[in-house]
């Protein structure tokens, strides 16, 4: 994928350990492109589904139990990134920051420690999405319950695109 910078808070990033973090609707890569990110950066990836998969196996069930459960992680997930960070190490969040709550979340998180931070954004159209979906419900049938069509709409009326008011470093894909 090609990568365009649309938004930049500072024109020369801070040197040292920078957490990135990712924006994009229900299937439109976003656990891909960590992986990837992670491996060629040399960086800690966490993913929110092996974090709440490890915590809370077999609890989620419903949109409702995955807020609950995303939110009592949250803390922990902060202070150990923040730890991780402090080290020097390069960290990769296969969290969503899909809503702009979500983002000022990674901010502050960021700011804490006074790292610097990038946002991938994942700007595919709602039928890409849906073809990626269709695809990964092939290749994983356990994610079939939740990888429908009705999912992706109820999940996506919550979406907000990133914006320059944010002060976030933004790379669009």
């Amino acid at each position: 994928m090609e990568q365009q910078a649309v938004q930049i808070e500072d024109a020369q990033p801070k040197t040292g350990p920078s957490l990135t973090f990712f924006c994009g609707k229900m299937g439109a890569g976003k656990s891909t492109h960590a992986k990837r990110l992670a491996q060629e950066k040399n960086a800690v990836l966490l993913s929110e589904d092996e974090c709440l998969a490890a915590f809370y196996p077999d609890q989620i069930h419903s949109i409702a139990d995955y807020l609950k459960y995303s939110a009592l992680i949250k803390p922990f997930i902060k202070s150990h990134v923040q730890r991780i960070l402090g080290a020097g190490t390069q960290v990769v969040m296969d969290f969503p920051a899909n809503t702009a709550a979500q983002r000022r979340w990674f901010l502050a998180l960021c700011r804490e420690v006074g790292c610097d931070s990038e946002l991938v954004y994942l700007n595919l159209t709602d039928e890409q999405c849906l073809a990626q979906i269709a695809k990964r419900r092939i290749e994983q049938p356990q994610r079939a319950q939740f990888d429908t069509e009705a999912m992706f709409y109820q999940i996506s009326q919550y979406f907000e695109p990133p914006s320059a008011e944010e002060g976030l470093r933004i790379i669009t894909c």
